[in-house]
């Protein structure tokens, strides 16, 4: 007799349509979708994920009339992230209200956005459907900054004197490590965070992290917000699913198969960040005056005035083919974990910091924008596994800090206490561990009728 397959209740998932973004939540998609649930990913024009063999099982719907790329680079990142809630409110309710009509009230077990997609929200309020925000980390900043004066605000932060200090009651953030934008002014990023950290009706939070990394930070949030938070993280740990919007250069990989152990400092500024060719010049020279052998992830558009490598002087490309590798972008993951790799220069992205400290790999920060900054500081001042670049970059800096991570006796106890993080991390997404607990409440709360 044929066994009755039993039906999947259905998550659909809300991604921003930037790499940083759609990394997490195709990650909880894989974690949720284990655990029986159907995913049901809903995507802009702009920057499709694609339906690779890694996610099969899962349904990609596009929201018509949605921002393209066209319109990224006449408006800039923050005034299209702003428009982007505004002109998607609509299509994604039509769009519900399609998915509802195909199987029943009942078949959508939640809807989960990333909280600068706050226009599903209301979408889901209109249905009634239980509605989650996916947030990194750093949503205790956005939260308090969403409420800060912006005038007064933007003086302290021209203030000099004032760089340095404390910010009241996020210790041990300064004002300067804030995580203010560089793709917009400070009254437009307020205006994003002041709706993105808005719960309004949403029934959790979920958090990319995990009790062992940041305990006080996870307990204010609770408070504060008065619904469930559940740190799942780290969400590649907990289920790797690879996401990559750019093509991978997996060359890398045999160029460090041939390196000696822990000898390879790995480069990858992330998706967004821009450099100025004087950067790079610094760069190369001192990576190439530290000795040390480096994997440098060079982003084609990343090079201001270039579309690649082609503007910058041949006196770069001589410094660079000595001991150095460059690609326009690499398989991070697998590069973090490959035994020749010894420390991460980064731009410090939730998901870099993560994926670094899930592999027990120390870390230079060079923070761009945003919660970078937030990131760096706590890699260098609270989990104390990285050294923070500040200021502007020279040669003889970068040689320096290459070769505290990497020979000094500073890197080595960096690696050991990187090494004590990432153990801690894997034993908490473990059965039984605090992130494995907080996924099963999660989904034992799907199945609630009183979850909303």
């Amino acid at each position: 007799m044929e066994e009755k397959q039993v039906k999947r209740r259905r998550i659909v998932l809300v991604p921003v349509p930037a790499q940083g973004h759609v990394t997490p939540i195709m990650q909880l998609g894989k974690a949720l979708h284990l655990k029986g649930f159907s995913i049901i990913v809903v995507q802009t024009q702009y920057n499709r994920v694609s339906s690779s063999k890694d996610f099969s099982d899962f349904h990609f719907l596009t929201i018509p009339g949605s921002l393209t790329d066209s319109d990224l680079k006449n408006l800039g990142a923050l005034p299209f992230m702003l428009k982007l809630n505004q002109v998607c409110e609509a299509s994604f309710k039509h769009c519900l209200s399609q998915l509802l009509q195909e199987q029943g009230d009942d078949d959508i077990a939640c809807v989960i956005y990333d909280e600068y997609m706050y226009f599903s929200q209301s979408a889901a309020m209109e249905f009634q459907l239980p509605s989650t925000a996916l947030s990194a980390t750093a949503f205790v900043c956005r939260s308090v900054l969403s409420k800060v004066n912006a005038e007064s605000f933007l003086i302290d932060m021209k203030d000099p004197e004032t760089q340095d200090k404390v910010f009241p009651g996020l210790d041990p953030l300064r004002y300067k490590d804030l995580p203010t934008s560089a793709f917009g002014p400070l009254e437009s990023i307020l205006k994003l965070y002041s709706n993105a950290v808005n719960i309004r009706t949403a029934s959790a939070v979920i958090i990319n992290s995990a009790s062992c990394l940041e305990s006080s930070s996870l307990a204010w949030l609770q408070r504060e917000l008065q619904v469930p938070v559940y740190p799942l993280g780290p969400l590649h740990i907990a289920a790797s699913a690879p996401s990559s919007l750019i093509e991978e250069d997996r060359s890398c990989i045999e160029w460090l198969d041939k390196q000696k152990p822990s000898s390879v400092l790995y480069i990858s500024l992330g998706s967004l960040a821009l450099m100025q060719i004087k950067d790079m010049l610094e760069m190369a020279w001192g990576l190439s005056n530290s000795n040390q052998p480096f994997l440098w992830v060079i982003r084609p558009g990343s090079v201001a005035g270039s579309e690649w490598r082609e503007s910058l002087p041949e006196e770069f490309n001589k410094l660079v083919s000595e001991r150095g590798y460059i690609v326009k972008w690499a398989p991070q993951m697998e590069g973090l974990s490959h035994p020749a790799v010894g420390g991460f220069w980064s731009h410090c992205g939730w998901n870099s910091t993560l994926e670094s400290i899930g592999e027990g790999v120390p870390m230079i920060c060079r923070p761009f924008t945003g919660d970078q900054r937030v990131n760096a500081r706590y890699l260098e001042s609270v989990w104390r596994s990285g050294v923070q670049l500040e200021g502007e970059l020279d040669k003889g800096t970068v040689e320096s800090s290459v070769k505290r991570l990497t020979v000094d006796e500073e890197g080595a106890d960096m690696r050991k206490r990187a090494i004590d993080l990432k153990e801690k991390l894997e034993a908490s997404v473990r059965s039984g561990g605090s992130s494995s607990s907080s996924l099963e409440d999660f989904v034992n709360s799907l199945k609630m009728k009183n979850f909303m």
